[in-house]
């Protein structure tokens, strides 16, 4: 407005004057400023409601995309069908090959090794002769006892003839009671000292009687300590062992078996051996007695295993592995270990039917190492998924890979 009109104002009546201010430019500018404010705020909530709006949808839009997804997708996966019966169930435990019948020979004699008729490695049958023992001292021993015993013997003969005639005597009354008691007595004392002496004679003809050395039973000489010229003492505090003797035709083998398999132990069943010095070969076995308790420190059964050996071809003290068969449970089947699936709910195994995954709960009895037994929860025709995803679900849709079904039913345990 300019400086004229201004001028003007005052000369307008206030009526006039008072419009023309109302709609000055000052007074105008803010009575719009309000109005742009809330509509530039009407605006923003709107842009903003927009977007979240289109993000909510495109959330939801890619929420049902994954679930049809999920529900759409195939995933192919390999199967193993589990395998009934026992063939896992065996055990392999070590055992030391030991003679059935094995002594030490000892001299029960003292003196020198006069001669041996046998080295380690002979054959030898019950009753022949090992070695021959020179005993000067017992020998002079026995022939003092023996003379000892011919003085006994005469002075008893002696003490009988007095006591006869005291007896017949004192019948008549020519000697007292007392006389003919002494005589009697004197016999009696006789008769002792024969007899002791007799009995020592016994003692010392035994005693040379150990000269010789013979074999308690059939076996082979496996030891022989002793040489030409040897001091031998037979007493029983230091006693050297002359020879080792065992019989090989039959074998012995201690086994101990753990706790948990102690009553699949039946005393007459047939096992199987293997050797590391005949590799690829099997020997039989008879599980023949077992020691009925627990060792309280291994927590194990000793058990007996014998086993044939006619040809002696094994031989004791070898390293042995004795493979026990053991009851398989009603039901059980065994599947590889890399089927099970560890849930905090439980073990798991995944199965498909009709298409779909099924998560099955199983219970495990023994573990084989690479496989193990499960005691319910699957049967022979079942398809269990090897490897299985740990985001395996319920209910996903799966196919079975064609190598899969082409492969055996059941894959045996070695």
């Amino acid at each position: 407005m300019s400086i004229e009109s201004q001028e003007t104002l005052p000369r307008l009546e206030p009526e006039v004057a008072t419009q023309v201010r109302k709609v000055s430019p000052g007074n105008r500018s803010r009575t719009r400023r309000p109005i742009i404010i809330g509509g530039t705020i009407l605006l923003s909530a709107g842009f903003a409601y927009l977007i979240y709006s289109g993000i909510r949808s495109r959330l939801s839009a890619e929420k049902g995309l994954e679930q049809t997804v999920q529900l759409t997708s195939v995933t192919v996966v390999n199967v193993v069908h589990p395998t009934k019966g026992s063939d896992a169930q065996a055990i392999e435990l070590p055992g030391n090959t030991q003679a059935f019948t094995e002594a030490p020979i000892y001299a029960r004699t003292s003196g020198y090794l006069k001669q041996w008729y046998f080295d380690i490695g002979a054959h030898v049958k019950r009753g022949q002769l090992l070695a021959e023992i020179e005993t000067p001292e017992l020998d002079e021993q026995l022939e003092q006892a023996e003379n000892q015993l011919k003085t006994a013997e005469a002075n008893l003969q002696l003490a009988q003839i007095t006591a006869d005639r005291w007896v017949y005597l004192e019948k008549s009354s020519v000697v007292s009671k007392q006389e003919k008691d002494q005589a009697v007595s004197d016999l009696n004392a006789k008769r002792a000292t024969a007899d002791s002496d007799r009995a020592n004679v016994a003692r010392l003809q035994k005693l040379q009687e150990f000269e010789h050395v013979y074999a308690p039973f059939d076996g082979v000489v496996t030891a022989r300590n002793t040489d030409l010229g040897d001091l031998i003492q037979g007493d029983n505090t230091a006693p050297k062992e002359l020879f080792h003797l065992a019989a090989v035709g039959k074998l012995r083998v201690y086994i101990s078996v753990p706790e948990v398999y102690a009553t699949a132990i039946k005393s007459g069943e047939t096992v199987m051996l293997t050797l590391d010095a005949f590799p690829g070969e099997k020997f039989t076995g008879t599980l023949v007695r077992d020691s009925s308790s627990i060792d309280l420190t291994s927590r194990t059964l000793k058990v007996e295993v014998d086993v044939d050996n006619p040809t002696e071809r094994l031989l004791p003290g070898a390293y042995a592995f004795v493979h026990l068969k053991l009851p398989a449970a009603t039901g059980a089947v065994t599947v590889p270990t890399n089927t099970l699936l560890f849930r905090a709910e439980g073990l798991r195994v995944a199965v498909v039917r009709e298409g779909q995954t099924k998560l099955v709960p199983v219970t495990i009895g023994h573990d084989y190492g690479s496989t193990v037994e499960v005691l319910n929860g699957l049967i022979a025709e079942d398809a269990v998924i090897l490897d299985p995803s740990d985001s395996v679900m319920d209910g996903s849709r799966v196919e079975i890979a064609e190598s899969a079904q082409t492969k055996p039913a059941a894959t045996k345990n070695q």
